[in-house]
């Protein structure tokens, strides 16, 4: 996960096996100029507002947290507030068309977590919990799902659908034709009724405005994960399984596939998908802000391991 509480010099220190000398200049060359797109920057098609206020932080260094007057680096991610040298009304404001918990390891690095981007970008919408101490979901379950790869995970597009197995006190309804097992595996219905059926189900769902209102997402390494997806409270919660993406996250998870997303890149494509897929609306980059610190960062170190001959 992403840490804000570095500089480019300690970033070069790790990254750069040609001594002190050649960090010295690579600094005093980042320092000189803007975060420009790179050729490949797979964000650089992204509608985000003006990243001016984060240009002019980074020149200035770090600056303290107006909460618990720590040295941090653009913001504070354990108060969840931008530094005193990022006025929070240039921060831009990301309005969720569902509400998000974000359930964090206790042992997740605060600094290393791009969770906090979403807290600060959507803070209207977006809650985050360290574990173990997280709600309990189990009287609200036919209006929340979990982001999590399973066996028994669904794709965004079947949401309405299987949220239909639920009714508010979280129980299986018989009494339902639309809460009844995948048309699929009742063999006397001919696939294009099965289709009308489920088409009318999800349309009935929507009409009545019982579909999805929260989306739970887990910040943790992929190796951590087992503790709190096996908690109890979240057992029985509907498992969504996102679209295949490669990440752009520079602090990738050793031996993980490129497909292993950060937390911020995980809720910015689902959001992205459940606008298109559920929501049937053109998307037009209504969340792109939601990488706003994220994009920023991606560029500022793309250019750092250039500077350091590593591109």
């Amino acid at each position: 996960q992403l840490t804000m509480s570095f500089n480019s010099s300690t970033f070069l220190n790790e990254e750069n096996s040609q001594g002190p000398k050649r960090n010295t200049e690579c600094l005093e060359s980042l320092e000189l100029q803007t975060p420009s797109p790179f050729q490949d920057n797979p964000l650089q098609q992204l509608k985000l507002a003006s990243q001016e206020v984060l240009e002019k932080a980074k020149k200035s260094g770090r600056s303290k947290c107006p909460r618990c007057s720590s040295s941090r680096m653009f913001y504070c991610y354990t108060c969840f507030v931008p530094v005193e040298t990022v006025p929070t009304k240039e921060i831009p404001t990301v309005k969720l068309p569902l509400k998000i918990d974000i359930i964090k390891h206790p042992n997740e690095t605060d600094g290393k977590s791009t969770a906090v981007h979403a807290k600060l970008l959507a803070p209207d919408d977006v809650t985050i919990y360290k574990y173990p101490c997280i709600p309990e979901y189990e009287e609200k379950r036919h209006e929340i799902a979990l982001i999590f790869p399973g066996p028994n995970s669904v794709s965004i597009k079947d949401i309405a659908f299987h949220l239909q197995k639920y009714t508010k006190k979280g129980v299986y309804d018989n009494d339902d034709d639309c809460s009844r097992e995948p048309f699929l595996k009742q063999a006397k219905i001919e696939p294009k009724e099965e289709e009308k059926n489920l088409n009318e189900c999800i349309s009935s769902n929507t009409s009545e405005g019982t579909s999805l209102k929260k989306i739970i997402f887990i910040d943790s390494t992929w190796n951590q994960t087992n503790k709190i997806i096996t908690d109890e409270r979240l057992q029985g919660l509907l498992q969504i399984e996102l679209k295949t993406r490669k990440t752009c996250f520079w602090r990738h998870q050793k031996g993980k596939p490129e497909t292993y997303l950060s937390t911020i890149e995980a809720i910015y494509y689902f959001l992205v998908d459940y606008h298109q897929e559920i929501l049937k609306e053109n998307y037009k980059g209504q969340y792109d802000n939601l990488l706003f610190f994220f994009s920023f960062m991606y560029t500022l170190i793309k250019n750092a391991k250039c500077c350091a001959g590593k591109e």
